[in-house]
């Protein structure tokens, strides 16, 4: 598991903001600018938090016109729940032994 590309995808879930983005795309596929209604931001946040998921590949963006229209990537979101279910699993191979056991 590359440590560098978990903290990417974990980072994108460290904000407020990003967690309701994410919720408000559960619904499908949404254009920056009704992103920009409803969670009440400046557009150069918004694009400083869409750059954030899309780099962690939680999101994938699209451009129709002068507009971005994102939505919840299928693969990145199976790839976030991997690195979760690992981070989070005993792993019997890596346990201590007591310090007095010879």
């Amino acid at each position: 598991m590359d440590e560098k590309k978990t903290a990417v995808i974990f980072k994108a879930f460290c904000d407020e903001n990003r967690i309701r983005i994410i919720q408000l795309l559960r619904s499908g596929e949404k254009c920056a600018c009704r992103l920009l209604e409803e969670i009440n931001v400046t557009q150069p946040t918004l694009s400083h938090h869409m750059k954030i998921l899309c780099e962690a590949g939680i999101v994938t963006g699209r451009k129709e016109g002068k507009w971005t229209h994102y939505s919840i990537s299928e693969k990145g979101a199976k790839q976030a729940q991997e690195c979760l279910k690992i981070l989070t699993s005993p792993d019997d191979a890596d346990k201590c032994k007591p310090c007095c056991e010879k």
